[in-house]
């Protein structure tokens, strides 16, 4: 991840600034207890001059990018620290600026430690069955339909689905989940969680390069360190702190006409904790927010999620599963309906629809025994006709069976808006339908519910389904509006609409959603592996196929957003007060650095407390 490796060098510059100015700091004071002054100024101004030639080369740099900030006033502090004769003061300073900029350095760090331990786990080989016997194969040569073997403690290397009776997994890495999962035969597996049981097969379904592990670590590795809108306005805060400061040094000067009064109010509103909470709290935030499967795109995106008022989300694979699950059986003779569900699904083992797909997944979750499918014929998009445990079965459209039994029409029980039926014929005969629809995702509601509870004002529904079908799905819901038959230029009107309302955010997994996920003011991409356009378009990434990780998302943005506000309202205003102080005289250079640097450690610790928000 370029911006956790790139800034390794900078980090051991810092430090290395913090250990010349701490230990001309410390040598310093044991020549003036010896009684060698001059010797001491010396060795402290020594110590002075390299921290002040980088924090000059730095407000250069800002220069040339056209910004300014408090780092003029430390410099200003310690130039006349030195000019007026207070090099302990001056020493003291360089020591609370280089600790301070090690400090915040160190902090980003340990904010940024969960995308850290993200990337760190990414696995290398894997185990895969050849010949009657394993091998240990390069990630990449894993190809969907191999067989692989998961030892306990390993990393699931690619997306694939269960071959073994049964494995236990622990998504915490995705999630943030800690309880492990139980995931019967069949049941998808996701890259990147932890086998957390006794060792399992798995059958690949998916290339390293397209599993959801690796679109995680490239979403992390885009990810850029952005400056969050409250970021730009300390930075205008900051240069209104700056005014202050120089009018109430000058005016200390004027009116006491003691220079050392000007030299105290530099060195206690150096550095300000404007310019160490925001970067520090928000760094945090990101950090929280990816441990529960959150993957924000900077600070700016942070910052905005932590203001959202209304939210519109896409139906098909967002408010709902995205794909048809069986919600009822209809008999037609009598005949069981897990037996319906058994040969039909026998049957659609020979098929990759994704209907027939979701058919096959019921039957195992079921427990059902599936026997192979034998002389199975498809016609894409109809149906599919053989034979499975010794019984002629056609499984489609009730039209399709209808035609194959020479019947004139298909008969199919009367249906709410948005489900569909599959028809199942057994030995020449009707046997049933099973009846499928796209429900809602489990605890949708209770997540609404969450929302509201932590300000989200309105909530609404974009899609491009019909009204009827997306009043059904949504009922009980309490929406605050449904907009059906959208196109996706028409969801991106809704966005901009909903704009003047307040800042708006836009949840979606298709390409037909990038459009409105670029417009919004955070848009929101579902899974990792979602649509390659909606995820470059949104700001931010839901780790895992789970609408209900945006609520502790959230959570964590408006909890990092408050800490910052927090600590630079109680930095400031001790730093205000301090300043007062030496103003009117009651403090001296050297008190003012100690009590500034008390303020500024206090600060990123009071920052830090975002690593541990609790949505």
């Amino acid at each position: 991840m370029g911006p956790i490796t790139d800034k390794a060098p900078t980090d051991r510059f810092k430090a290395l600034l913090l250990a010349i100015a701490v230990t001309a700091l410390a040598a310093g004071l044991a020549l003036h207890f010896s009684s060698y002054q001059d010797a001491a100024r010396i060795v402290w101004t020594a110590g002075v001059l390299p921290v002040l030639a980088a924090l000059l080369a730095e407000i250069l740099r800002s220069l040339m990018r056209r910004e300014t900030g408090l780092d003029v006033v430390a410099a200003l502090s310690m130039t006349a620290a030195l000019a007026f004769g207070e090099t302990l003061a001056a020493a003291v300073v360089a020591v609370m600026y280089s600790g301070g900029t090690f400090l915040e350095s160190f902090a980003e760090g340990r904010a940024r430690r969960e995308m850290r331990d993200l990337l760190s786990r990414v696995p290398r080989t894997a185990t895969r069955y050849r010949n009657g016997g394993l091998e240990t194969v390069a990630l990449d040569a894993v190809a969907p339909g191999d067989r692989l073997l998961i030892r306990q403690g390993e990393a699931v290397p690619v997306d694939g689905c269960i071959a073994s009776a049964l494995a236990f997994l622990d998504t915490s890495a995705l999630t943030g989940e800690s309880l492990p999962v139980r995931l019967a035969q069949g049941a998808e597996a996701l890259s990147g969680s932890t086998n957390a049981g006794d060792a399992f097969d798995l059958l690949a379904t998916h290339e390293a390069s397209t599993s959801t592990y690796a679109g995680i670590v490239r979403l992390v590795e885009e990810a850029q360190r952005s400056r969050a809108p409250m970021s730009r306005l300390a930075d205008q805060w900051s240069l209104g702190f700056l005014a202050v400061t120089l009018a109430m040094a000058a005016a200390a000067w004027w009116l006491a006409g003691d220079p050392v009064r000007a030299v105290a109010v530099l060195v206690v509103a150096t550095p300000c904790p404007l310019i160490l909470a925001v970067p520090v709290a928000l760094a945090s935030g990101l950090s929280r927010a990816a441990h529960f499967g959150v993957l924000i795109k900077g600070a700016r995106a942070l910052e905005a999620m932590a203001r959202v008022h209304t939210l519109i989300l896409d139906k098909t694979g967002t408010l709902t599963a995205g794909h048809p699950q069986i919600i009822d059986i209809h008999s037609a003779g009598g005949m069981p309906g897990d037996e319906i569900l058994r040969l039909a699904a026998a049957l659609d083992q020979a098929s990759s629809h994704p209907v027939a797909q979701a058919v096959v997944a019921e039957a195992r979750t079921r427990g059902l025994h599936l026997p192979p499918p034998e002389d199975a014929t498809e016609i894409p998009g109809e149906g599919v006709s053989g034979s499975a445990g010794g019984h002629q079965v056609i499984v489609g459209g009730a039209g399709f069976v209808a035609r194959r039994l020479g019947l004139s029409a298909g008969m199919k029980p009367a249906l709410e808006a948005g489900a569909l039926t599959v028809a199942v014929a057994v030995d020449g005969k009707m046997a049933g339908h099973l009846v499928m629809a796209d429900p809602l995702r489990e605890g949708t509601d209770l997540m609404l519910a969450s929302l509201r509870r932590q300000g989200v004002a309105r909530i609404l529904l974009a899609t491009g389904d019909r009204e009827a079908v997306a009043r059904r799905v949504t009922r009980g819901l309490g929406l605050d509006g449904i907009r059906a038959d959208l196109t996706p230029d028409q969801k991106v009107l809704l966005v901009l609409s909903e704009r003047k309302n307040g800042p708006v955010m836009m949840i979606g997994d298709g390409v037909n959603d990038a459009p409105a996920l670029a417009a919004a003011d955070i848009g929101v991409a579902m899974g990792a592996r979602g649509a390659a356009a909606s995820a470059e378009a949104a700001d931010a990434i839901l780790l895992v196929d789970r609408l209900d990780r945006i609520a502790p998302g959230i959570g964590v943005a408006r909890g990092a957003r408050r800490i910052a506000l927090e600590s630079v309202a109680a930095g400031t205003g001790l730093s205000v007060l301090g300043m007062a102080a030496a103003a009117l005289g009651y403090l001296t250079p050297l008190q003012g650095a100690l009590i500034q640097e008390a303020i500024d450690v206090a600060v990123i610790l009071n920052a830090l407390r975002a690593l541990r928000i609790t949505p």
